[in-house]
């Protein structure tokens, strides 16, 4: 796959906009469902929404660049971290918004400061464990999807009505179709055109509309303290900080993962830088007033699927995410892709990533029951703790929030087994 491999620039643009569209959905989903919880009036939302995308493509760009500190320089995409939403929303509520920021402000300083010591347990993640928690990210994201091929919302009326399956199922297949037959560059945005083909299918039976991209502002700057000044409670920096730590750990699993698409053999030094890059982007985004950022996974499925492992189209992407940041009216244009288009492109992909995480388990020695008892505990404690989070709900909130997170439960069983079972093994030094 010539091209692919080396895409030019037109390619990487075009590739760059297919990792936008990906991550767009999930990217401003945390800012809607906060500033809904919170009251935000029509002002704040139009710039909570501009100004956290602004600083996805900000954080992102941290990443692709190393530094003697900060960057993994891989093809990572950073976007607002949905575990954040119900501690911030509880936060907000009770102690005011400005505590939101002091906290977040607080729980990137953590994590920069963190990083080294935290990339050090990188020994405790071997194939056995990465490959679980891989696997666990990829499908345990499924019901998203499932939930916007229906519409969006399962209590809503109109719920998985016929014209959503449809949408969705033209999607799919447009994907399916030009993944498996179409070569080169086609085949690397086959997500791109079954969501373009989808939203004009949708059109088609009027399920579009542009209102959103009516109402947008043409300009919009990101400034700092804009919608509360930070103030710091014991309390929400505690709580920010354990949630901080999962999206650590879930960050440690799409790196794996990415190390595995692309061959390269990460190092502490490498983890560390990732995990300051991902600290130094929680602080700005304390600082500007949008919500903590980590890793999406979903992209990690964008370049299995895409075949093309280069930064130069995330370069791109993070490129149209400063665009979309500042012109609202581009960002509203993503906007307007209906859920039924993103859920068959979620599934598709989510799908991809489980996948990935069985095969870098291809090589664990699985007549060993160890082994067996690691993936099969962790992996189905994590898909059962998706579909049934209540589990605990009669535990404390701080434990309960840290708890209802499936890769959170899947890392903490899998790292606890290989370490306590006989004949632990050790990651890549």
């Amino acid at each position: 796959m010539e091209t692919a491999a080396r895409p030019n620039r037109l390619q990487a643009i075009i590739l760059g906009l297919q990792h936008v569209l990906a991550m767009y959905s999930g990217g401003i989903l945390v800012p809607l469902l906060i500033g809904a919880a919170l009251h935000f009036n029509a002002q704040q939302m139009a710039y909570l929404i501009s100004a956290d995308i602004f600083m996805t493509g900000v954080g992102t760009l941290l990443q692709l660049k190393a530094t003697r500190l900060t960057g993994i320089a891989m093809p990572v995409v950073l976007g607002s971290a949905i575990q954040s939403v119900t501690p911030l929303v509880n936060i907000g509520s009770t102690i005011g918004i400005g505590a939101m920021y002091g906290a977040t402000i607080s729980a990137g300083i953590f994590v920069f400061l963190i990083a080294g010591l935290f990339a050090k347990l990188r020994e405790y993640f071997p194939p056995v464990v990465t490959g679980s928690l891989i696997t666990v990210i990829g499908f345990s994201l499924i019901p998203v999807g499932v939930s916007k091929i229906g519409g969006g919302d399962a209590l809503a009326k109109g719920f998985g009505d016929t014209s959503s399956l449809l949408i969705a199922l033209v999607t799919m297949l447009v994907i399916v179709g030009i993944a498996v037959f179409a070569k080169g560059f086609m085949k690397s945005i086959s997500i791109l055109l079954g969501i373009i083909v989808g939203t004009l299918f949708a059109g088609a039976l009027g399920k579009v509309s542009l209102a959103p991209v009516a109402a947008a502002s043409w300009f919009h700057l990101p400034t700092p303290f804009f919608l509360g000044t930070p103030t710091f409670h014991t309390s929400a920096i505690i709580t920010m900080i354990i949630i901080a730590l999962t999206s650590m750990i879930e960050s440690t699993g799409v790196y794996f993962a990415l190390a595995d698409l692309t061959g390269r053999k990460l190092t502490n030094h490498d983890m560390a830088n990732g995990y300051r890059a991902e600290g130094l982007a929680v602080i700005l985004s304390g600082i500007f007033n949008t919500f903590p950022y980590s890793t999406f996974s979903q992209n990690v499925g964008v370049v299995r699927l895409s075949g093309v492992r280069s930064k130069q189209p995330i370069y791109y992407a993070a490129g149209i995410l400063l665009l979309i940041g500042l012109l609202p009216k581009f960002g509203a244009l993503a906007t307007i892709i209906p859920d039924p288009v993103l859920g068959g492109a979620m599934l598709i992909l989510f799908g991809t990533i489980g996948v990935q995480g069985t095969t870098i388990m291809r090589n664990v020695d699985f007549g060993q029951e160890r082994n067996l008892m690691i993936a099969a505990i962790a992996i189905g404690a994590g898909i059962g703790i998706t579909v049934y989070p209540q589990l605990f709900q009669q535990m404390p909130t701080l434990v309960k929030l840290v708890i209802e997170n499936a890769v959170v439960v899947t890392s903490v069983l899998a790292v606890l087994l290989n370490i306590v079972l006989p004949g632990r093994q050790k990651g890549v030094e």
